[in-house]
């Protein structure tokens, strides 16, 4: 199988898990967030041995568990909570939708990099395709959810207010996705290494897959909580 095979392959049975599990939530997507969390400690720990030592290593690996943790619990805590699947299928989906929206627009569009020394195919371009995308998924996800409140308010248009928020919100998800993708690219050129890992066929370490999702679910968790 080819290497795009593999890649496509491998995303489709990481969706299907993910989504699969979020439906099914309770113990199915309690067990999939630690196997994930686990899966990515271990990179991180990894990562961190290759350009640290000592109590530094002790240090990074303290905020490590304190990172990934944080944004496992925001994750297993928004799907309990009273808004279900909602809150973890808006972070899921407005996530993914800025990976994809940022590549795509920054294969086409190109233009100036963002930091060419952490990560050089990242550019303007394609954190405005993510940020446009995330928007929009948020959109599309807002009206679905209406539509089973009531008839009368589900088909009513959205008010400018109401656009603006859920546009900043995909805005403000779309650059924390990116700069979770920046930290963990700056965390593989100091270890000297391409992909955190290899458990993944076609696309590297669990660590590669959810640098994004990280920092979102994370800020969302601590801005919930301390609300």
């Amino acid at each position: 199988m080819s290497e795009l095979g593999k890649r496509t392959l491998s995303g489709v049975v990481m969706i299907a898990c993910a989504l699969g599990a979020l439906w099914l939530g309770g113990w199915a997507f309690r067990l999939l967030c630690m196997l994930v969390a686990a899966a990515v400690m271990r990179e991180w720990s990894g990562l961190t041995a290759r350009f640290t030592k000592g109590l530094v290593r002790l240090l990074w690996l303290i905020g490590g568990l304190l990172y990934v943790g944080g944004a496992t619990l925001a994750l297993v805590v928004f799907r309990e909570s009273e808004a279900g699947i909602i809150a973890p299928l808006a972070i899921l989906l407005s996530v993914w939708a800025t990976d994809i929206g940022a590549y795509f627009a920054g294969r086409t569009i190109g233009g100036p990099k963002i930091a060419p020394k952490i990560s050089p195919s990242k550019t303007w371009a394609g954190l405005g395709g993510g940020m446009f995308a995330a928007s929009m998924v948020l959109i599309l996800l807002l009206l679905v959810a209406r539509s089973f409140v009531g008839a009368d308010w589900g088909l009513a248009p959205l008010k400018a207010e109401q656009i603006l928020t859920v546009c900043a919100a995909g805005c403000g998800i779309a650059i924390l996705a990116q700069m979770g993708d920046f930290f963990e690219s700056w965390m593989k050129r100091r270890a000297g290494v391409k992909d955190s890992g290899a458990l993944i066929p076609g696309h590297g370490g669990a660590f590669d897959r959810v640098d994004g999702l990280l920092p979102v679910a994370f800020a969302l968790g601590a801005l919930v909580g301390w609300q």
